[in-house]
């Protein structure tokens, strides 16, 4: 981390409100404590909460499909090199219904605003909604603008017009997410190993 963690409770010379910001932050990791992402964003009270308030509604008010979502933001980390959010959620993938195979075609599939990797993605194992979800990742990711044939094929996979926000607003998100994660050294992991599928799966 090149910034000292924030404290883990409020200090003590702490008004009202932030205290108020580290119990709704507490609230949502519970039973789990705040985890270095949260101890970086600490160092201002305000973003920190409205990066709760943001990213607790995409994991836990959303009704896109979690293995969906999961793909997706462990494709974010694989194209933004971001370690620690790999490491993170590519359990998260497992957990909710992503075969080994897919997880390592999303981490290994080159990139898909190419025609090379559009192709390595047509002969992956992916479904076609989970190749939709990668190549739709890719572009916003990548280049920002998504083309047509790109949107339409959410749409072909049978995504509603909800999830297609949902997954918009988390591919944004996580975007955001590994920005933090890697220009902080949160967590201390630039420089390391994703871990590979093989350790996930046998660490499950």
């Amino acid at each position: 981390m090149r910034l000292p963690y924030a404290s883990s409770s409020p200090p003590p010379d702490a008004d009202p409100s932030t205290a108020e910001i580290y119990a709704r932050i507490a609230a949502r990791r519970h039973p789990r404590p705040l985890i270095p992402l949260d101890l970086s964003l600490l160092h201002s009270p305000p973003v920190a909460d409205g990066w709760n308030s943001f990213l607790g509604a995409i994991r836990t008010r959303t009704v896109l499909p979690g293995a969906l979502l999961e793909l997706a933001v462990c494709r974010v980390a694989v194209l933004n090199g971001a370690v620690y959010e790999w490491n993170a959620h590519a359990p998260l993938a497992l957990k909710d219904g992503v075969k080994a195979d897919e997880l390592r075609a999303v981490r290994e599939v080159e990139a898909t605003v190419t025609e090379g990797g559009r192709e390595a993605l047509g002969r992956s194992v992916l479904s076609e909604v989970q190749r939709a979800v990668v190549r739709y990742t890719d572009e916003m990711t990548l280049r920002v603008r998504v083309e047509e044939e790109t949107f339409e094929a959410l749409k072909a996979g049978g995504l509603s017009e909800r999830e297609i926000v949902e997954l918009t607003t988390g591919v944004a998100g996580y975007n955001c997410v590994s920005r933090v994660l890697v220009a902080l050294d949160v967590g201390e992991n630039n420089g390391k190993e994703m871990k590979s599928v093989e350790e996930l799966v046998a660490s499950k």
